[in-house]
């Protein structure tokens, strides 16, 4: 399975990790997601990773296309009776028109070509489906850790994170779905996380991947000591609270 032209893949370096250390989303997000779609017959969920948003849709819909430019990412995703995984971009869908209940994006709408992509939502969104997409930011804890991986994330990496990262930063402000607008409940993914897993994640970041590539060398290991000392022993809860725009065909 060969990545769809013209991605621009970020993250199939890391799948495995990516896999391993991201969180997984809230399942009172799916219920909402669920009580809004006109039927459960199908959900897409587009650019879907390792699968999160797939497989918390499939508790609740007959099947879900799950797609995503990056075989790697594909390749390391769980498999659910429910789910059919496809390698294709989030601009050009193998599905046919007025045929989904709900189209999803997690974490991910701010690599697309955004007008591509709604065009495509729109030919493939059901009369009264459901268009959501969010994002999230940096994990919520105590102010110490909060402001160390503040910190390393502007002063560090900063120059390394993709242009397109800026639509996170804005709370996905320039993302708006041409449909009339959904009001939704506040969500946000909770985990409890040792060090280890932290800097594990922190280390699947975008920016990260790309200082590696380009230093030649770690920087996750200029967090570690300053974080472990904020982080004493055990496990920290953490938080992530989610920028969700939905929208009705």
């Amino acid at each position: 399975m060969s990545p769809a032209p013209g991605f621009k893949d970020h993250f199939s370096g890391h799948a495995a990790a990516y896999e391993r250390y991201r969180p997984g989303h809230a399942p009172a997000l799916y219920d909402w997601l669920a009580g809004q779609s006109p039927g459960r017959r199908l959900a897409v969920d587009v650019a879907t990773g390792n699968g999160q948003a797939a497989l918390g849709l499939a508790e609740h819909f007959d099947a879900v296309i799950a797609t995503d430019a990056s075989a790697a990412q594909l390749a390391a995703a769980r498999p659910h009776p429910r789910v059919e995984y496809r390698c294709e971009p989030a601009e050009a869908f193998t599905l046919a028109d007025h045929s989904a209940d709900l189209i999803v994006s997690a974490q991910a709408a701010h690599w697309f070509d955004w007008n591509a992509f709604v065009a495509e939502a729109r030919r493939v969104l059901r009369p009264g489906g459901l268009l959501a997409i969010w994002s999230y930011g940096y994990f919520r804890t105590t102010p110490a850790i909060e402001r160390l991986v503040g910190d390393f994330s502007r002063d560090v990496v900063g120059p390394y994170w993709p242009r397109e990262r800026r639509h996170v930063e804005e709370g996905y402000r320039n993302l708006v779905p041409p449909f009339p607008a959904v009001e939704s409940p506040r969500f946000e993914m909770r985990a409890d996380w040792d060090l280890e897993t932290a800097l594990g994640y922190i280390g699947t970041w975008s920016a990260v991947k790309r200082y590696r590539a380009r230093c030649g060398r770690d920087p996750v290991a200029l967090l570690a000591l300053p974080l472990a000392a904020a982080w004493g022993p055990g496990r920290r809860a953490l938080a992530w609270p989610l920028t969700l725009r939905a929208a009705r065909a």
